[in-house]
C-alpha cells in the first residue's frame, strides 16, 4: 500500500508564509477530499507536493513510501509515483495528443529500465484507457489541449491519470469551470481509474458538487495554512449546510480556551 505523508509543512511564496505546519496523509485505494475557502493554501499544497520551483519549503517534508521527495525535481516525483491534474491545463500547439502520451509513457518505462513501448502496444493501451474514462478516439489526432473546451481539457487530465497509473494522484480543483455533463464524465473517469488501479486520490476543491460523485473516504479542512478539521464524508455535508464559517468559529473558540 502506497502512502504519501506531508509532515509539519511550512512554505512561503515571495516571502509570504502560506502553509504553517500542515500534516496530511493520503493512502492508495482511498479518496481523500481536501476542502477550504479561497486563499486557504490548497493549490499551494498541490504545487509543493509536485515540486513547483516558485514555492519555498522552509520546514517539514513530503514523503512517499518512506522516500523523502522534498528536494526532488518534479520529474523525479512523477517517476516515483505522484501525479497532478491541474486546475488550468496548458495547451501545447503542434504536439499531438498521441505524440505527447507516448512520450510520457516511454519516460516512465525508461525510468523503470524497460524498453520503449511498441506502436501496437501503445495503441492498445491508449484505446483501453480512453474507453475506461470515456474519451473519444478522435482526441488523439488533435494538438494537446489546443482549442479544447474546459471539459475536454479535464478529460485529457483523467486520460493521463488512467495511462500513468500513479500511486497517488492530486486533483487540483478538477471540477473548476465544468458544466454538469462534463463534471459527470470527469467524476466517472476518476472513479473508474481509482477502482481499476488502486490509486490514492487527493481531490482538492472548495465546492461540494464533485464530492457527491467522487465520494471521499476521508475529508480534511484547510484554513489559514493548517488542517483544522479531519473526518469522513459527514464534513462535506456540514460545509454544504453551514459553510466554512461554522468551522472557523469552532476553531477560534477552541483556540481561545
Amino acid at each position: 500500500m502506497a502512502t504519501l505523508e506531508i509532515k509539519n509543512l511550512h512554505a512561503t511564496v515571495e516571502d509570504k508564509e502560506i502553509l504553517k505546519g500542515l500534516d496530511l496523509t493520503v493512502k492508495s485505494g482511498e479518496v481523500h477530499a481536501l476542502m477550504g475557502p479561497n486563499g486557504a493554501g490548497k493549490s499551494t499544497l498541490a504545487n509543493i507536493i509536485m515540486g513547483h520551483p516558485s514555492y519555498d519549503v522552509t520546514d517539514g517534508s513530503v514523503v512517499l513510501d518512506g522516500t523523502d521527495l522534498t528536494e526532488e525535481d518534479p520529474d523525479e516525483r512523477a517517476r516515483q509515483g505522484l501525479f497532478m491534474a491541474f486546475q488550468y491545463p496548458v495547451a501545447i500547439p503542434g504536439v499531438t495528443v498521441t505524440k505527447y502520451l507516448r512520450a510520457v509513457m516511454n519516460a516512465h518505462r525508461v525510468a523503470k529500465g524497460e524498453p520503449e513501448v511498441s506502436l501496437k502496444e501503445f495503441r492498445k493501451t491508449v484505446e483501453a484507457a480512453m474507453e475506461l474514462v470515456n474519451v473519444p478516439r478522435e482526441f488523439t489526432t488533435r494538438y494537446l489541449n489546443d482549442g479544447f473546451s474546459g471539459g475536454e481539457k479535464k478529460r485529457m487530465e483523467v486520460l493521463q491519470l488512467a495511462l500513468q497509473k500513479p500511486k497517488i494522484a492530486i486533483l487540483d480543483e478538477t471540477d473548476s469551470g465544468l458544466d454538469v455533463d462534463a463534471l459527470n464524465v470527469v467524476a466517472q473517469g476518476v472513479n473508474e481509474v481509482a477502482k481499476a488501479n488502486g490509486t490514492g486520490v487527493l481531490i482538492i476543491t472548495h465546492y461540494q458538487r464533485i464530492l457527491h460523485q467522487v465520494k471521499p473516504n476521508r475529508t480534511s479542512i484547510l484554513m489559514d495554512g493548517r488542517i483544522v478539521r479531519e473526518g469522513g464524508p459527514e464534513l462535506v455535508e456540514q460545509i454544504e449546510n453551514t459553510g466554512y464559517e461554522s468551522i472557523r468559529a469552532d476553531v477560534a473558540a477552541a483556540t481561545a480556551k
